[in-house]
């Protein structure tokens, strides 16, 4: 996002002073400065962009004013009612952000540098973004990989967390490498990858017999 655009309303005056303001301190502090120059109460309100409106939240937090919070689903509603239209811009939604303030339509925002919160939001957010993330990819392996590999396979997992049973497929990425191998020289190569706490008698192996895949379960010991 290259700019923010400002809306200024004061009491008493029916006339209302727009401004852009660059995402860029230099320009930053020429609208702090602006607002201070008014010599009142200053109460800003915004509507959440990503991460780029945490900068400018926290120097105008910094600055002594007081900082709201506008919901994007509130936003897009009251800009739905009062412009009969679904269109959208930022000059606009200023617009929208200022009647809603006027009416009171606003939230508290918790500025987590100012709460002294900012690391453990970030830990929790990246905690959820990595945990969404392996739950997306555990879904495409069920799904996806094990029915046109490995169909065999879908009993050998127990959860996510199974590491050992990612990187048996690591190693095996399709059927062809295990079929290429015998019986005595895939055990000996698949042995160390599935770890010590799975029961390896219960690994299945594929073996290439007769021009055909076999699936069958391994009961094996190791000498």
């Amino acid at each position: 996002k290259a700019r923010h655009e400002v809306f200024i309303a004061i009491p008493g005056r029916t006339r209302r002073r727009r401004l852009t303001v660059l995402n860029q301190l230099d320009d930053v502090n020429r609208l702090i400065g602006t607002l201070s120059d008014y010599g009142r109460p200053v109460r800003v309100a915004f509507e959440a962009t990503g991460n780029y409106h945490r900068a400018l939240a926290y120097r105008l937090g910094v600055a002594g004013f007081e900082v709201k919070f506008v919901s994007s689903v509130a936003l897009a509603r009251t800009r739905e009612a009062l412009n009969n239209s679904w269109d959208k811009n930022d000059p606009k939604d200023a617009q929208v952000i200022l009647h809603m303030m006027q009416i009171g339509n606003e939230q508290f925002y918790h500025d987590p540098m100012l709460c002294g919160t900012n690391d453990l939001q970030e830990l929790s957010k990246t905690h959820d973004i990595v945990s969404r993330s392996k739950t997306e990819l555990w879904h495409r392996v069920l799904t996806h990989y094990l029915p046109l590999y490995f169909s065999e396979a879908d009993r050998f997992h127990r959860s996510s967390r199974s590491d050992w049973f990612f990187a048996f497929l690591e190693r095996y990425p399709s059927p062809h490498f295990i079929s290429a191998m015998d019986q005595e020289t895939f055990l000996a190569d698949a042995w160390d990858v599935v770890g010590r706490k799975v029961s390896k008698e219960r690994f299945f192996c594929r073996y290439l017999s007769d021009r055909q895949v076999i699936c069958r379960a391994a009961h094996c010991s190791r000498l």
